[in-house]
């Protein structure tokens, strides 16, 4: 069964977005450490990334509790399952659910047990990530702690857009300085 999303946006068309952002690969950024680190306070959660989700890997772009850690598989990511749901994914057991209970990821480090992530979405809809919390055991969010992670995967999109219109506007400068100089 195909759901709306992928009707409405490829999967070429979704890395297309994510990789014009220019966040692939990049230093850790004190905002995105902050929302990270928001996450796993408001939710009580040892772990939280941002996960953005790339066609071979997700990649994180913040982290707490995962330090050393800057990618996994993609076939092994649950955030690759969220990016196919229109709000926030929530996983209570992974070891109960016939989708994770063999991943590696569950059944070794860093031993996922529960998981929660909502998906970052651009303004045309594409998702390219998650803001998710982990937990090593069974756990729940409240509908408090549901609503504050939404949100944060929305501030992370508004970060997100407003870090590549600084980036655009930082080469337009450095190539009218670099036109000037010539």
């Amino acid at each position: 069964m195909v759901s709306h999303y992928e009707e409405q946006f490829s999967e070429p068309d979704r890395i297309s977005a994510l990789r014009k952002l220019l966040i692939l690969d990049s230093p850790y950024e004190a905002v995105f450490d902050a929302i990270a680190l928001l996450a796993s306070q408001v939710c009580g959660m040892p772990i939280a990334l941002i996960s953005l989700v790339d066609s071979e890997r997700q990649w994180f772009k913040a982290q707490v509790g995962l330090e050393g850690v800057r990618e996994t598989s993609r076939e092994l990511a649950f955030c690759a399952h969220t990016i196919r749901e229109n709000s926030l994914m929530e996983i209570k057991d992974a070891t109960k659910d016939s989708r994770f209970l063999d991943n590696p990821l569950v059944t070794g480090h860093p031993n996922i047990v529960f998981y929660a992530g909502a998906p970052i979405a651009l303004p045309l809809g594409e998702k390219i990530g998650t803001v998710c919390v982990i937990d090593t055991k069974p756990n729940a969010l409240n509908d408090m702690q549901k609503q504050v992670l939404t949100g944060l995967a929305n501030i992370t999109t508004k970060a997100l857009l407003a870090r590549r219109i600084s980036l655009q506007e930082l080469n337009k400068v450095a190539t009218q300085h670099t036109n000037q100089l010539v």
